[in-house]
């Protein structure tokens, strides 16, 4: 049972380390693309902030350990994390090696869902509090697009009203603008994000008999901070690459509004409790405020790509977890 742990440990550290150069890319790339940061001081700056983020609450954990399944009622439920950590990590990787921006959240929780359908049934799942999980990741990439849309047809209005400024100092105000939001971003992606291997980290602990509660300890705290903060510093280029430039031209004005539009959402869901896809979030509030600015020009064959994935994710996450899980634990062990 110690061995095991250890392994569950060390796993979500590495799950959580590739989150960080495989999602926070996202947080940082529209302030990379217009010139606001140089890619060092973001990336410095992403790492800083995604860490302070994760150490703020732990209201997402609790819903990631408790949420989908019962950790308390499956005997072996140490096995199940292991598999579905496995899982998510491998799609990760492959993702990210194909540089496409898929969601790590979707990745873990259809991962979980799929080891625990595995190791312990159908009924073992909590379907209702999955089915929740789903609703938000479905609903929030649409949110995003929606409120970036509205944000950013009310700045272009603001700065039509504003009289004539020229482009070249719109540009300086809003590459301004973008450090603090692109701040804003990285701190939003590290309350949500690395929150989601602190509750797989503590859905180990209460199967294995360790502690009762969902409440998560410190040390998980700060490991699972400080594995995303370490990813981070790697830094995304593939992803970085595709979100920023890729979807649609990104100037300081419309990555300004993406970035706001998603810390806005990420923050109101990690308030509630609710995992969400940042990954979704930001490239939905971009492709939201794109077509504010230059419709035409979107690249909709990206954006396609992008939502096959999203579609996809969740149901490969769980076959992928219960093979592996069959495969471990019922073959080779």
């Amino acid at each position: 049972m110690l061995t095991y742990l250890i392994v569950i440990v060390v796993l979500a550290l590495l799950f959580d380390f590739i989150n960080g150069f495989h999602d926070t890319a996202n947080a940082i790339a529209t302030s990379i693309s217009t010139r606001a940061l140089s890619p060092r001081v973001a990336i410095a700056m992403a790492a800083t902030l995604n860490f302070v983020g994760a150490m703020v609450s732990s209201k997402v954990a609790k819903t990631v350990g408790g949420s989908i399944a019962n950790p308390a009622k499956i005997e072996n439920g140490v096995e199940i994390v292991i598999a579905a950590l496995l899982a998510a990590i491998i799609w990760n990787l492959l993702t990210w090696y194909l540089a496409i921006p898929s969601s790590s959240s979707h990745t873990l929780l259809g991962a979980l869902a799929g080891a625990v359908i595995a190791g312990a049934g159908v009924n073992a799942v909590n379907w209702s509090g999955f089915t929740q999980i789903i609703i938000i990741l479905i609903l929030s990439p649409i949110i995003a697009f929606g409120l970036g849309y509205l944000i950013m047809l009310l700045i272009k209005y603001i700065v039509i009203w504003s009289g004539n400024t020229s482009r070249s100092k719109l540009n300086r105000i809003f590459r301004t603008l973008q450090i603090i939001s692109a701040g804003l971003l990285s701190y939003s992606h590290g309350g949500n994000d690395a929150q989601k291997a602190m509750g797989i980290i503590v859905f180990g602990l209460v199967a294995a008999d360790v502690q009762t509660t969902l409440d998560v300890p410190l040390w998980v705290k700060i490991s699972a901070a400080l594995a995303m903060g370490l990813g981070t510093s790697i830094g995304g280029w593939k992803i970085i690459k595709t979100v920023s430039g890729k979807i649609v031209k990104i100037e300081p004005i419309n990555g300004f509004a993406s970035d706001l539009t998603s810390s806005l959402v990420i923050q109101f869901s990690t308030h509630i409790g609710k995992p969400l896809s940042t990954t979704h979030v930001i490239s939905s509030a971009i492709i939201g405020t794109g077509s504010v600015m230059r419709f035409h020009e979107v690249q909709w064959g990206t954006v396609s790509r992008m939502l096959i994935t999203w579609v996809i994710t969740i149901p490969i996450s769980i076959a992928l977890a219960y093979s592996l899980y069959f495969l471990i634990f019922r073959l080779i062990l």
